[in-house]
This record gives structure tokens, C-alpha cells and sequence, in this order.
């Protein structure tokens, strides 16, 4: 069954924050076209830039020209101000019922995504989010369906990395108890004003962000699902982790603990 069968009237916007990303930039808007238009599904691609010195304005200008602006908007911004304004930013400019949030540089494959539609679809969610720790869909699926690609995973992390993930994950988990198996993930579909309610309550940013977005989802009582997704570490270009955000994402930890 192709997702387009249970909501074929729904439009998907998604929201690609990027800097440096002019290699990465075509397939993964190439993959996206090719997968929302197998499934008969309404689509848009809204490009937050953060002044990318490398030439990806450039890049997503020929894009524009490409699928034509009804399908790719590029709306930058005057510099690097942040995943979160990224998503505020987007989301004015987002026409869709639901907005897919992920990453750019190729980590995230939108094979993943029709399966997110079906479980929303399913049992009418407010969130899903792609999980790299559990091989086990939730909400199940009902008899006869299947959701999923099978065993979430991670590929091309070194074992430390791995970890610090793992760690990270099991810290937050322990202390704040979501009830989700992949707080630090960044490929999701929400409902758009959904995901605008949990941005105006979320105060962190950098690396936290996507852990207190699903806490604070959790506790303003929206319904969230999982689908196991597999990470591929980006394909060109440089992570944009580094130690300060560890740090950073300790203390949020703590500081959800206290708040929420």
C-alpha cells in the first residue's frame, strides 16, 4: 500500500536548515522529489540557509529553477543563528499539513519517510520521530500491515562516537523517562502547528534542542510514534558536533530534569 492511499489530500513540507551543503544539496532534494512524487503525495522543500560561504545559495537557486518554486523555496538568513530559529524560520514559509524536519547532508535517507506517513496516518499521531536504537515500531501496527525497514542502526560513527550517542541517549532516558528510545535523532514529521506549539516552549539549542522538542512534546500530552530508521554519517563535508556541545547537551539534560 503506498502512503498515498490513506492521505492523499495531505501536502508535506520539509524543512532543510543548511550551511556548507553544496554537494549534498541536489541528491538529497533529488531523493525527496523522487520520493514524494512515487506516492502521489503534495510536497514542498524550504531551504533555511545560514550564509553557507561554499556557494549552496548558488546551488539551491538552480533547484528552484529546476522543480520551480512551487516545490523548492530557498529562504536564507544573513547568518549562523541556530537549528531552532532555522525551523521558526521555515515554518513561516511552510504550506503543508505536516513538516518533516532532517538533516541535509545525506545522514537521513527520505525512504524512511512514506513509512512515517503511514504510521501518522494509522493511528493518527501528532509526531514520528526516526529512531536509531529500537528495531520495534510503535504504535504496532495493526494485522497485516507492516511499518518499518526492520532494526534501526547507525553507520560510519567510530565505536567513541557511538557511545557518546548511546550514552546520551540512556542519560536522558533515565532522568526525564519520554518513553522515546532516540531523543537526540533529528528526522521527524509533525503536524505544522503542532511543531510550531513545541518550538514556541522550547528554550534550548545546538545539540539539546532535539531532546527537549520530544520532552516537551510529551508533556503538553501530543502523541508521538516511532519507526526504526538507519544513520549514515554525512557523506561530504564535516560533522558539526563538537565537545562544547556535549557539555551543552549535559546540562540540558539537568536543566529539563528540574523544568519539565
Amino acid at each position: 500500500m503506498s502512503a498515498a492511499n490513506s492521505k492523499n489530500a495531505e501536502k508535506y513540507s520539509v524543512i532543510l536548515p543548511t550551511y556548507n551543503e553544496r554537494k549534498n544539496l541536489p541528491i538529497i532534494v533529488w531523493l525527496l522529489a523522487r520520493t514524494f512524487e512515487e506516492n502521489n503525495l503534495e510536497w514542498e522543500v524550504i531551504i533555511v540557509d545560514d550564509a553557507s560561504p561554499d556557494g549552496t545559495q548558488e546551488v539551491a537557486n538552480q533547484l528552484v529553477g529546476i522543480y520551480g518554486d512551487d516545490k523548492v523555496l530557498l529562504r536564507p538568513r544573513a547568518g549562523k543563528l541556530g537549528l531552532g530559529t532555522a525551523y521558526v524560520h521555515g515554518l513561516n514559509y511552510c504550506t503543508g499539513t505536516f513538516v518533516i524536519i532532517m538533516d541535509a547532508d545525506f545522514s537521513h535517507h527520505p525512504k524512511f519517510i512514506p513509512e512515517f506517513i503511514k504510521l501518522q496516518s494509522l493511528h493518527n499521531l501528532d509526531i514520528v520521530t526516526g529512531t536509531r536504537y529500537s528495531a520495534i515500531v510503535t504504535p504496532p501496527a495493526r494485522a497485516g500491515q507492516k511499518i518499518g525497514f526492520g532494526a534501526g542502526g547507525v553507520y560510519g560513527w567510530d565505536l567513541k562516537r557511538k557511545m557518546v550517542s548511546r550514552g546520551a541517549n540512556f542519560l536522558a532516558d533515565t532522568m526525564l523517562q519520554p518513553g522515546i528510545t532516540d531523543l537526540t535523532g533529528s528526522f521527524r514529521l509533525y503536524r505544522r502547528d503542532v511543531l510550531r506549539h513545541i518550538i514556541s516552549e522550547t528554550k534550548s539549542k545546538g545539540y539539546v534542542f532535539q531532546m527537549e522538542m520530544m520532552v516537551r512534546a510529551r508533556a503538553l500530552g501530543y502523541s508521538v510514534g516511532e519507526v526504526p530508521i538507519t544513520f549514515v554519517d554525512r557523506i561530504e563535508g564535516q560533522s558539526k558536533m563538537d565537545g562544547g556541545e556535549i557539555v551543552q547537551y549535559l546540562k540540558g539534560v539537568f536543566q529539563l530534569w528540574k523544568d519539565v
